[in-house]
């Protein structure tokens, strides 16, 4: 039931991968594609390392799994915001439909 349950999450996790990777591709700007990216490929990527928690277990790889999945969901949304903030302080413009800008806004 383990291993049914683990290849049930690996396979949601990479189409949220593959949803991630053509945001990527697809999207405006690179605030656009960073939000994408961030949100899809952390969300997949603790998907696929949570089914092979649950198809491994308790294991020496399942602990490892458990550990990236805490490092990942950690990691990956700061990164994004140090990426998006440094993009915008070197004055990379945001897509020109694009609603508000609150870094903009922070400024003054």
């Amino acid at each position: 039931m383990n291993e049914i349950a683990g290849m049930v999450f690996i396979i949601i996790g990479l189409v949220f991968d593959f949803f991630g990777c053509l945001g990527l591709l697809r999207l405006p700007d690179v605030y656009n594609r960073l939000h994408a990216s961030i949100k899809c490929v952390t969300l997949g990527t603790s998907s696929i390392l949570f089914g092979l928690f649950l198809y491994k277990g308790f294991t020496p790889m399942g602990i490892k799994a458990l550990l990236c999945i805490l490092f990942l969901v950690l990691t990956a949304p700061v990164s994004a915001h140090v990426l998006s903030r440094s993009a915008h302080k070197a004055g990379v413009k945001l897509w020109e439909k694009s609603v508000c800008d609150e870094y903009e806004q922070d400024k003054k």
